[in-house]
C-alpha cells in the first residue's frame, strides 16, 4: 500500500495504490474530505469483480464509522457483502486512506512481507 497526496493544493485528498498480492489485482483508492467529519471514497483500476462491487456500494464514510470495530464497521460489512476475501488488504487500505484524508493519521506506507523469522521454532 503506497499513500500519495493527490495534489498539494487540496489538503485532505489522498490516493493509495494497493497490490493485493497473490490474486494479482491492483487498485487505486482515492479518499477526500467531503465534510468536517466525513470522506468520499472511490476505488478504481481494479479488475477484481468483488472490489468493483465493493466500490459501487462504499462511496463515503463518517469519522464515527471509520473507528467502529470490524464486526460493525461498514467497510468490512460491505467487503463481506461484495464477496471479498477476508484477508484482502484493500479493506484496511480504505480505512487508512480515510483516516489520512481526515488528517487523523500520517500518510506513511504500510506493508505485509513474508520472511523467515529469526526464531525457527513455533
Amino acid at each position: 500500500m503506497v499513500l500519495h497526496n493527490e495534489d498539494n493544493k487540496t489538503p485532505g485528498t489522498i490516493s493509495v495504490t494497493v497490490d493485493s498480492g497473490i490474486c494479482g489485482f491492483f487498485c487505486c483508492i482515492k479518499a477526500w474530505q467531503t465534510e468536517k467529519r466525513a470522506v468520499g471514497i472511490k476505488i478504481s483500476e481494479s479488475e477484481c469483480r468483488q472490489i468493483q462491487t465493493f466500490s459501487d456500494i462504499l462511496t463515503n464514510l463518517s469519522l464515527k464509522e471509520i473507528f467502529l470495530p470490524a464486526t460493525r464497521n461498514p467497510v468490512y460489512q460491505v467487503a463481506e457483502q461484495s464477496g471479498c476475501h477476508p484477508s484482502c488488504p484493500i479493506t484496511a487500505a480504505v480505512l487508512k486512506a480515510a483516516e489520512v484524508a481526515l488528517e487523523m493519521a500520517l500518510p506513511l506506507d504500510a506493508s505485509i512481507r513474508f520472511e523467515s523469522c529469526k526464531e525457527d521454532t513455533v
